[in-house]
Formats: C-alpha cells, sequence, structure tokens
C-alpha cells in the first residue's frame, strides 16, 4: 500500500528519541526503583484556583464548540498581557489559540514554509523541532549554539547557513535543553539579518516565567522595527503547570493571523471554552507557581554543578533558566545514548541522551530539574560513580 510522505519524513523523528525514557517507564510499571530525569514536567500541581475554573466553567455548561481563533476573553487576556510587555497595542486580531505550543508551533510552521523552504534553527534544539519542521516539507538547517558562547544563538553562523531558500530562524528562549537565554543585542542582530534577507523569526518562548534570579528574559516581539516579522508561541503547560490542559498560543502580524485562520480551522476548529476559561484566569496575572519553580530549578541546577562539575571528567552546563541543564561526558568515551542507557540499566537513573537534541549535544546528557533535591543529589552520585567506572575503563 502506498503511505503519504509525510509517513517517510518523520520515520525516525518521533518516540525513538525518547526510548531511555520509554525504558525507565517499563522498569518502573515493573516495580523497579528509578530516579526518572528524562522529561520536563512541573513539580508541583496545577493551581487549585485554576481547576476551580475550569470546573466553574463546566458546570456552567461551556462545553460546546469555539470558533478557530480561540473564545472572546482569553483573546482579551493575551492581548492585554502582550500590550504591557511589548509597550505597544497588540490586538486580538493578531492572537489565535491552540492545544499547546506543540501544536501552535505546527500551525505557525504550516503557515510560513513549505517544501523545500529552510528553516535555521539551533543546535542542539528541542526534541520536536525537527519533526515539526519536516512534517511541512521544509528542512532544518543547522545552526550550532555553541558552549563558549553559552549556547546562544550567533549572528555570524546564522548568516554563513543563509541561501536564497531561507525562509524563517526558528528561536527557542529560554532554551530547552541548555536554558539559555537570548539578550536583546543577540535577538537584535538577529533581527537584522532578518530584516536584510526578507525571513521570518519564530521564537518559541514557552520557559518565559522560568528565569532564574539574576537573568533577564527577551524576546523579538518586544523590538517594534521586527514587529512585522515576528511570531511568537507560547503555553500555561510550564508556567502553570498544566501541561495535560494543551492551552497554548501564537502572536504575530495581523495579517500572519488571517492566513494562519484557515489554517488552525482546519486542524482542531476551536479549543475547549472550558479550558479557555482557565487559561483566561492563568494569563492575566503572573502565575502563583512559576518562581517557586525558577528558584527551585535554579537551586538543583547549582547542587547539579556542585556535585558533577569537575568530577571525573564531566562538565556542566549551568543554565539560566528552565527545567534541565546538561552535563559533558565526552570523558568517559562514551555517546551521549551509550551513556543514558547504560546509567538506567546500572544505576537507575534516566536522563536524556543529548544526540536526542541534535548533533552538537553528542556527548552530553540532558539532566531534568524537576525532581526533589534528594533525588537529584542521590542521582548525581549514581551519575558520578558510573561516569568513574566508565572512565576508568576508557583510560
Amino acid at each position: 500500500m502506498k503511505y503519504a510522505a509525510i509517513t517517510d519524513r518523520l520515520a525516525h523523528l518521533g518516540g525513538a528519541k525518547w526510548e531511555v525514557h520509554a525504558r525507565a517507564k517499563e522498569m518502573q510499571a515493573a516495580g523497579k526503583s528509578v530516579i526518572q530525569l528524562t522529561i520536563g514536567e512541573p513539580d508541583v500541581a496545577t493551581p487549585p484556583a485554576l481547576i476551580t475554573e475550569a470546573k466553574r466553567a463546566m458546570d456552567a455548561g461551556r462545553l460546546g464548540y469555539s470558533n478557530g481563533r480561540g473564545e472572546p476573553a482569553l483573546l482579551e487576556a493575551l492581548a492585554a498581557r502582550y500590550s504591557a510587555r511589548t509597550g505597544r497595542a497588540i490586538s486580538t486580531e493578531q492572537i489565535a489559540c491552540l492545544p499547546g505550543t506543540q501544536t501552535s508551533l505546527y500551525a505557525v510552521l504550516l503557515t510560513l514554509t513549505g517544501p523545500g523552504d529552510e528553516v535555521l534553527i539551533g543546535d542542539p534544539l528541542y526534541a520536536t523541532y525537527e519533526g515539526l519542521i519536516a512534517a511541512t516539507g521544509a528542512v532544518a538547517v543547522p545552526v550550532p549554539l555553541r558552549a563558549e558562547h553559552g549556547f546562544r544563538m550567533q549572528a555570524a553562523d546564522v548568516a554563513a547557513r543563509i541561501t536564497p531558500r531561507s525562509r524563517m530562524i526558528f528561536l527557542n528562549t529560554p532554551h530547552n535543553p541548555t536554558g539559555a537565554i537570548l539578550t536583546a543585542d543577540e535577538i537584535a542582530a538577529l533581527g537584522a539579518l532578518a530584516k536584510a534577507h526578507d525571513l521570518w523569526l519564530l521564537s518559541d518562548e514557552v520557559y518565559e516565567e522560568l528565569v532564574f534570579a539574576g537573568g533577564t528574559f527577551a524576546s523579538p516581539l518586544d523590538q517594534a522595527d521586527l514587529a512585522d516579522r515576528v511570531v511568537v508561541a507560547a503555553s500555561i503547560s510550564k508556567s502553570h503547570a498544566a501541561p495535560g490542559f494543551r492551552s497554548g498560543w501564537c502572536v504575530g502580524p495581523e495579517e500572519f493571523s488571517a492566513r494562519l485562520l484557515p489554517v488552525a480551522e482546519t486542524m482542531l476548529f476551536g479549543n475547549q471554552p472550558f479550558i479557555a476559561d482557565m487559561t483566561t484566569l492563568a494569563v492575566s496575572a503572573p502565575s502563583e507557581v512559576a518562581r517557586g519553580m525558577a528558584e527551585r530549578f535554579a537551586r538543583r541546577a547549582a547542587l547539579i554543578y556542585d556535585k558533577l562539575h569537575g568530577v571525573n571528567g564531566l562538565a556542566v552546563h549551568m543554565p539560566d533558566a528552565g527545567m534541565f541543564t546538561v552535563v559533558n561526558i565526552n570523558a568517559t568515551g562514551l555517546s551521549g545514548e551509550c551513556f543514558a542507557l547504560g546509567l538506567l540499566a546500572d544505576e537507575a537513573v534516566a536522563v536524556m541522551p543529548g544526540e536526542s537534541f541534535g548533533a552538537a549535544l553528542a556527548g552530553w546528557i540532558r539532566v531534568s530539574l524537576t525532581q526533589d533535591d534528594a533525588q537529584i543529589a542521590e542521582a548525581c552520585a549514581r551519575i558520578a560513580a558510573y561516569a568513574a567506572r566508565k572512565q576508568g575503563m576508557a583510560a
């Protein structure tokens, strides 16, 4: 039988990247105790006020069809939020609400790119981005995010990879997996390239509210001279500890939003009104749980650095935001994949191989910061012990 070309483009870009996580879940289901440090699941429950609002909305009959753009109250709340952030008027006509950041990014890419177009994207990158780009028929062009630059995208590296087929620069700030935050100056330099070559700037900003103390969030949307070519996407999944509700959005120029609307309507035709009501409450004020998460994740990143950096050849990158840190394990002589699989088998600690996030993170692992401090400390002891054994064998 014949299948659509998209199935070939995505054949190796799905669950295979999450093999270690899947094995760890299987071990746990079989009764094995595993320290699970693979995915970015918030370490607190969804705030009770949001649950109460969702229930109130359901009891009030907010269970019918919505529309392709989003519920009016949510659109107004998001317009107010981004108007306050940018210092200029953002209208409801610039916004579309979709189920989660992932769906929002997919809709944006379908609207702005197509077969043969090139998307300049940082490497390392979040594991699903390759699939999102490939699904449209576009081609991902990796731009190395170098450790010596704090894993922040540099305009010179982008410029060297621009071709006549380039269509978009895809940003993720704060960044997953490294926790890097682009500075306003770096964004301005990237924006100058986008203007010079007529490129779109797409920015995934789902970790905006999880910036650590001393860090400063910057967005291309906040730079008025880039407004006609910037689209940002976000959700309440991380900031409000509500990943299961799948409530996200994108913001861009009015013409972009109008062109995206039939794409969104073809995909889903509206999100759920009771979830929209909950999201309206969520985005109308700063998150009550984000600051606490950021403080705990920063503390755990520092704990990992103290216990692993320089130990048995390991090197820890300190993040500035988000739910993860990355650790260089090249001194062991193992790939990130081999290290992660061996660590799970021998020490019952599950981490993600760096290779799941691009070639630039080969020989690294990504470690989630979402378990409690005692679990993180125990995991570090096991990681150090495993690295010592493997380094000894490599020597």
